[in-house]
């Protein structure tokens, strides 16, 4: 068993970075939080997108995929209730007030951990990134439970890193954005941006 997960360590590093490094709501999220707020108390935004997708993706591998195959209506349920709260969240950005450009601390407040989590189960790209991981990568062999469990710790072990990159490259923006009006330019083209991936959810 040990060969195999060293065996499946590259693999599932490559994919989780390909498929987390790309853009997406987290990470347009993250980089406005990390301009916004830096990248301290972005932290429990990271923290919840990786508890978040850790939970989701647990449960494809017991059968939460082929729950909403037997019941659309839950799915469709989900997706209209997280296009409301991603909108929400794009209100959010998008109305942030500007920075206190004097000590270069936000007035507004970041995502909190429970926040962030709650997102994960609507948002479409978690949702096709963890199907494709248990297809994938989920051994036949052994405890399956225990196969899932550490084939999403794996991964999401791999993708913290990589949502560290966002709210690290919303910091250097952030660096760059001087005046009140710039920044309000920039929340609202980031919540924008957000907004339009309700897009993906609701086609």
């Amino acid at each position: 068993m040990g060969s195999e997960w060293l065996l499946l360590l590259g693999p599932v590093a490559l994919f989780m970075m390909s498929m987390t490094l790309t853009p997406g709501p987290n990470n347009l999220m993250l980089t406005a939080s990390g301009a916004n707020f830096g990248v301290r108390r972005t932290l429990p935004h990271m923290g919840g997108i990786v508890g978040g997708c850790f939970c989701l993706y647990l449960a494809i591998a017991l059968g939460l995929g082929t729950l909403f195959e037997r019941f659309p209506v839950l799915q469709w349920s989900l997706r209209w209730a997280g296009s409301a709260y991603l909108l929400y969240l794009a209100y959010r950005i998008a109305t942030a007030p500007p920075p206190n450009l004097s000590d270069t601390r936000a007035r507004g407040k970041p995502l909190t951990f429970g926040q962030a989590a709650l997102f994960q189960l609507a948002n479409p790209k978690a949702w096709v990134l963890g199907l494709a991981l248990i297809a994938g990568f989920l051994p036949e062999n052994g405890p399956m439970l225990l196969n899932a469990v550490l084939l999403v710790g794996m991964a999401e072990l791999t993708a913290l890193p990589c949502l560290l990159v966002w709210a690290v490259f919303g910091v250097a923006i952030g660096r760059f954005i001087k005046t009140a009006a710039a920044w309000r330019a920039f929340n609202v083209t980031m919540g924008l941006l957000t907004a339009a991936c309700v897009v993906l959810i609701l086609r």
